[in-house]
């Protein structure tokens, strides 16, 4: 009599083989001891973990109300805010698209430009904005100006790394076509290139400058302008029913630009 139980049984599906499941097992063991590793050598004072709950609790009575008496300092700090990332945004599309045209590879004139405008996307994207902020706050000294130029330079990486990408992924029969004909290498860009990008170049542009709303708040922590000034202030003075208002003020602002993104990317794409 033909055992078919066992033939079932031996034929019982699995996803990963014993090898497979063995290497599967390494890489969790492995994941497990560095983030013990991790989590000892950073040295947390637990108790004071322990105690996070009933602090932020406290805090958030110290808070409650929040305190309306400078909602006029708070909205005109909010507009500046808005000024900052706008101005910054604006600026940063004269710098972030010849360096996306030097670093696709398809429009680039040499090997040299190419790594030159790869080189200064990836220096821009690997500083912070807080970083920027204080290299130009110690440069320009406190201010809305330091921290315009600080937004500037982090967003020069960001919207010149998509553009780039959006170059490169570009119909290069519009180009041969015009190359064919003899244009010359503005009217190539003007009118073969320039078409196929603006959708995306649009939708950078606006992602960008919501992004650089949310970090504009915070750039007045180090003295580079923007609603941050009023809250580190608060904080400093333990004004807390204050700083519950500017952080609503904040969500607020936020929570606007999102909805103008939103709208502008409706109507633009």
């Amino acid at each position: 009599m033909v055992d078919h139980a066992g033939d079932l049984a031996d034929r019982v599906w699995r996803r990963y083989d014993r090898k497979e499941r063995l290497i599967r097992y390494a890489v969790l063991l492995v994941t497990l001891m560095v983030v013990y590793w991790a989590v000892r050598d950073i040295d947390i004072f637990w108790p004071w973990v322990w105690d996070a709950p009933t602090q932020i609790s406290r805090l958030g009575a110290r808070m409650w109300p929040p305190d309306p008496s400078r909602l006029g300092q708070i909205v005109g700090a909010m507009i500046e805010t808005v000024h900052i990332a706008t101005l910054a945004t604006l600026l940063t599309i004269f710098i972030a698209l010849p360096v996306s045209y030097i670093a696709a590879q398809n429009t680039t004139p040499n090997r040299f430009c190419l790594w030159l405008g790869r080189f200064i996307l990836v220096s821009s994207r690997s500083v912070n904005t807080i970083i920027w902020a204080l290299l130009f706050v110690a440069i320009f000294g406190p201010g809305v100006l330091a921290g315009i130029l600080a937004i500037m330079f982090r967003s020069i990486g960001f919207i010149g790394k998509l553009m780039g990408e959006a170059i490169e992924e570009i119909d290069r029969r519009p180009v041969e076509a015009m190359e064919a004909t003899g244009a010359s290498k503005l009217k190539v860009i003007a009118y073969a290139v320039v078409p196929q990008v603006m959708p995306a170049f649009f939708a950078i542009v606006i992602l960008r400058w919501d992004i650089n709303i949310r970090e504009s708040t915070v750039l007045g922590l180090v003295g580079a302008g923007g609603i941050g000034v009023l809250l580190q202030g608060s904080i400093d003075t333990f004004a807390w029913p204050t700083v519950a208002t500017i952080l609503i003020a904040i969500i607020a602002l936020v929570l606007i630009g999102e909805a103008i993104t939103g709208l502008l990317r409706s109507k633009v794409l």
